[in-house]
């Protein structure tokens, strides 16, 4: 797809891609990858080792036999790099730009690829002829090697993870997509990405303030024009930690219905203070849409029944999932459940939740039933 004149998406879409390293997809993902040509032709990032054939067939289907002369990798993992030993096999004589960690990390990756490295930090440029790129090295958003590659004279920051969002249903352009869908997708993918960078992710939004950008091509999703400034709006929000004090989050999972009526309750007697509430059964829903409900919830309620001196499984493993992701700001949590004669798992809810820094609730507990 023709993005701008002499600007080519040949990325794929993965429609069928329905868990993404422990995060949910249910409408799929795309993986981005742009082709830009000058009196040089560079290629910007790669796509995951099983779509590596139709990525070169696309690449061919705009330059035909011409080489490929520069290629750009913003991030080393297997979902934007999988595909490089066939793209290297294909076009030998093209030279790699990326950073130290991005050289050290592709060659760990794929020790048998041959291909000519040249190392770029801050302030580093590539000239292709008319066009200058200009390397912006983002450690930790969200690998050590990543980076975004901004090409000055279109006005076009090729974003990598940055404001990306996972959706595999054949849009490419953000005119394509209504505006409040996109930034829920958006949502999702920080909550379950990012979310632990939010330091990193305000310098970069600090770095990319002072550029004229007309177009954000991310490595994820579709391509943002008209919707720029509410999506930086979204990521400043998120990387300060805003959260809003209207809104709770109760995560639970249920053994015989009780801790469900627990739920139902808390809701119900929270709503009474102006705060609107949405229950997630974990049986029901996977834990990453949990995460994406509780990145702007200013209340977090986990509830879990006993069983056999512990919280239920599924409650174990989104604790877990939420605790990596390191959710900040003012937050509020409280731990409810049932039990029958022993009753361990609130309390090791409400320690989890403690761990997490935030301000603590008396835990509820119900024996039996209410």
């Amino acid at each position: 797809m023709k993005i701008r004149e002499n600007i080519h998406h040949v990325g794929v879409i993965d429609e069928k891609v329905r868990i993404f390293h422990g995060y949910e997809t249910p409408i799929g993902t795309t993986y981005n990858a742009y082709l830009i040509i000058d009196d040089k032709i560079t290629l910007i990032d790669f796509v995951k080792a099983p779509f590596a054939s139709e990525l070169l067939s696309n690449i061919r289907s705009v330059i035909g036999d011409k080489p490929i002369d520069y290629f750009i990798c913003n991030h080393v993992e297997p979902d934007h790099s999988g595909a490089l030993p066939l793209i290297c096999g294909a076009y030998p004589n093209a030279v790699v730009y990326g950073t130290a960690a991005c050289e050290r990390e592709l060659a760990a990756y794929y020790p048998g690829c041959k291909y000519q490295f040249v190392k770029v930090g801050a302030g580093s440029t590539l000239c292709t002829g008319k066009y200058n790129f200009k390397f912006m090295p983002m450690p930790m958003v969200h690998w050590p090697d990543s980076m975004s590659t901004y090409l000055e004279e279109e006005g076009i920051l090729f974003s990598n993870d940055a404001l990306g969002q996972h959706i595999g249903t054949g849009e490419l352009l953000d005119h394509e997509i209504n505006l409040g869908s996109l930034l829920d997708r958006a949502g999702d993918y920080y909550a379950n990405i990012v979310l632990p960078f939010g330091m990193q992710v305000s310098k970069l939004l600090d770095s990319v303030s002072e550029l004229d950008i007309s177009l954000v091509c991310p490595s994820h999703g579709v391509v943002l024009e008209k919707s720029i400034p509410d999506m930086i709006k979204k990521y400043r929000d998120w990387s300060g930690n805003f959260v809003d004090p209207t809104r709770a989050v109760t995560v639970y999972d249920t053994m015989w219905g009780t801790t469900r009526k627990m739920a139902a309750r808390i809701s119900e007697e929270w709503k009474v203070k102006g705060v609107f509430v949405e229950e997630i059964n974990l049986s029901e829903r996977h834990y990453s849409y949990a995460m994406s409900r509780i990145l702007e919830a200013k209340y977090i309620f986990v509830g879990s029944p006993t069983l056999n001196n512990n919280m239920l499984p599924t409650v174990s493993a989104f604790l877990t999932y939420m605790k990596g992701l390191k959710p900040r700001g003012e937050r509020v949590g409280m731990a409810f459940g049932s039990y029958g004669w022993s009753g361990e798992s609130v309390s090791q809810v409400n320690d989890v939740l403690s761990s997490c820094g935030f301000e603590m609730l008396p835990p509820i507990k119900a024996l039996w039933n209410i």
